[in-house]
């Protein structure tokens, strides 16, 4: 007899063993028709897969989160079958699950164009409507490597040869069509009518631009069809919000071939820039921070003796001088410890907190770039604190409240259900340090957490080399996520660099480094603002905070007057006199964003007043200059 537990705790015995799809037909026919997979012991396999053994099971359906992982596994393989009809010359490579959707690697002799996307799609549509089984076989390895060299799938078979521990792997068929995976997969191709084909972009074999050119094609799926629509108003919403679009309208900054992944901001751009610098800079001075500065380039044996070199060359841009060798900085972390290193500390100085706007420089594969959002060259709210282990709770937490409120004056709600998440990234396999000095920095975050009242998700593998990290992640206006800032917890390089303290019984010791921004990069973060408040930015970070503008040319002096009086007073505030008819003007600023529109006449003129009204078409009515700057202060 096998006994099968199910979640509820009650218990279905067997005489022989039975599959997850037996279990579910014995538990209900609606139950069978919606089981994609099973969990069998925690472990996720298909429907067919059979237990052989006493064993708690989960049946998957498509409103698990594992289910609609695996509706879009499937029609990644979707998208495989209908290209191998369309395109038989194609070449399949691989075909991964990302967030919110799928992809698939394909080799072909010509690029793809969107009408043979759109050809792909109605193809797959069409195979989805025959509501065909998608057939598992696990299969010997030799009679594998058969099959796909019979079908002339030559990068399958040099996946295979990545597998030499591999006696056996599942196929997947579907219909004439088969691909092989680890799976789970949904047992039949109703699951697979809510998707859609997004784009075609270029990719390399193995992620490496040394190798042959391949081309993606990028799509999601979901549940059910509420749910793929909500997705596609949700990514309409994401292009109107584009931070590329918003910044070339609003003449915000540009990026040209001539530097890749650098940024040309202009004048508007660079006022943003400004505020969010100069706010930051206020959150270093409240909290203790002392402001550095430290070099673009140093020479490479810091770099070595700090272990980015090992960990980190292939990201880093060199030059050479006098037979030297110098790298452009990817991180501020060993310049700050030079900077500590000048001088004798006695533990009564800890802890020393330094901040920088460090500049930095990543060799970022061309691939990888997006607008302001991933670039090569970017700028850093980066500070770091030289601290005792006793210290590390009290820092972690008073960043943590720190961090918070700086999201909540830029718009994101802490307080909303889900708003912000909170991860530690644990050690990677390659990194630096033993596992007790690991166990020691984890333990650290956890607690620093604890003690914050917090609750958080752990991330296996996803630490630096150096040590594990807590970060921000923020949901924005539409509900995307975005990860900010993080604090890290490193006992390894003050060691390596020779940084060192004098403890109560005048002993060496090296302090613990606590590596932390809140914003991160600042590229990142203004694009992420951009996207986030649809380029309609609260009055205070608007880089045009009002514009005056006069009916006829009567009041071109006045409105020039007002402009000047509240630039004086430090305010970003543009005149409009052009010979132009007022509602022509308003119409033009409003498409620009600009929170307030003044409008002066001859009474305004007059009175000495303007005419006040918002982007969004609200009259706050006539009010002195005085009264409005006061409004504009106030934020």
């Amino acid at each position: 007899m096998i006994t099968i537990t199910l979640p509820d705790g009650s218990r279905r015995e067997f005489e022989h063993p039975v599959s997850v799809m037996e279990v579910a037909q014995s538990i209900g026919p609606g139950l069978a028709k919606a089981t994609v997979a099973g969990a069998v012991d925690g472990k996720l396999v298909d429907a067919s897969d059979r237990i052989e053994h006493d064993a708690s099971l989960r049946i998957i359906t498509p409103k698990d989160e594992e289910g609609v992982e695996i509706i879009r596994h499937s029609s990644a393989h979707l998208v495989g079958h209908a290209v191998k009809q369309l395109f038989p010359g194609a070449k399949m490579v691989i075909g991964p699950v990302i967030a919110e959707g799928f992809y698939y690697d394909i080799w072909n002799e010509r690029p793809f164009t969107p009408e043979d996307l759109l050809a792909i799609e109605q193809r797959m549509q069409e195979l989805v409507a025959q509501d065909y089984d998608v057939v598992k076989q696990v299969t010997p390895r030799a009679e594998v490597i058969e099959i796909f060299r019979s079908r002339g799938e030559d990068y399958k078979l040099r996946l295979i040869e990545d597998l030499p521990d591999e006696t056996a792997m599942g196929l997947y068929y579907h219909q004439e069509y088969v691909d092989m995976c680890r799976g789970p997969h949904v047992p039949n191709t109703r699951f697979l009518k809510s998707f859609k084909l997004t784009r075609i972009s270029g990719a390399y074999w193995r992620g490496d631009a040394k190798n042959e050119q391949l081309q993606r094609i990028y799509g999601t799926a979901w549940a059910d069809k509420k749910q793929l629509d909500a997705y596609i108003l949700r990514i309409e919403e994401a292009d109107k919000r584009d931070h590329r679009r918003i910044g070339k309208q609003q003449e915000l900054f540009h990026l040209q071939e001539e530097a890749p992944g650098l940024v040309f901001w202009h004048p508007k751009g660079w006022a943003i820039w400004q505020v969010v610098e100069q706010y930051m800079r206020q959150v270093y001075r409240k909290t203790g921070y002392g402001e550095v500065r430290c070099p673009q380039i140093l020479d490479v044996s810091l770099w070595q003796q700090s272990g980015h070199w090992d960990n980190y060359k292939d990201n880093m841009f060199f030059t050479e001088s006098e037979k030297r060798t110098y790298a452009l900085k990817p991180m501020n972390c060993p310049g700050h410890v030079q900077v500590f290193n000048q001088g004798l500390h006695s533990y009564r100085d800890l802890p020393i907190r330094y901040g920088e706007f460090g500049a930095c420089h990543r060799n970022e594969p061309s691939g990888a770039l997006h607008g302001i959002l991933r670039v090569r060259g970017f700028t850093q709210d980066d500070g770091h604190i030289f601290c005792t282990e006793g210290q590390i709770e009290a820092e972690v937490r008073d960043f943590h409240e720190q961090a918070l409120k700086v999201y909540a004056d830029f718009g994101f709600d802490p307080t909303a259900d889900g708003s912000i998440q909170i991860k530690i990234a644990l050690r990677p396999e390659s990194r630096l340090g033993d596992d007790s000095t690991w166990d020691k920095a984890e333990a650290a975050l956890r607690s620093a957490l604890r003690a914050s009242g917090v609750e958080w998700q752990e991330l296996p593998g996803e630490g630096a080399f150096y040590g594990p990290k807590i970060e921000y992640h923020l949901k924005d206006a539409i509900g995307r996520s975005w990860q900010l800032g993080t604090m890290q917890v490193d006992f390894m390089m003050p060691e390596r660099l020779g940084a060192s303290y004098i403890d109560e019984h005048s002993a060496r010791q090296h302090p613990v480094m606590l590596h932390r921004a809140i914003v991160g990069s600042m590229e990142r973060f203004i694009g992420i603002l951009i996207e986030h408040h649809a380029g309609s930015f609260p009055a205070w970070l608007a880089p045009v905070q009002a514009v005056v503008m006069n009916i006829t040319d009567a009041q071109a002096g006045h409105a020039t007057e007002v402009r000047k009086s509240l630039a004086d007073q430090g305010f970003r505030v543009t005149s409009d006199v052009r010979n132009e008819k007022i509602g022509y003007k308003i119409r033009e600023h409003t498409l620009q964003r600009v929170p307030y529109l003044l409008v002066v006449g001859d009474r305004e003129k007059e009175e000495g007043t303007v005419a006040v009204r918002t982007r969004s078409g609200e009259d706050l009515g006539t009010m002195g200059v005085a009264d409005f700057a006061e409004r504009l202060r106030a934020g």
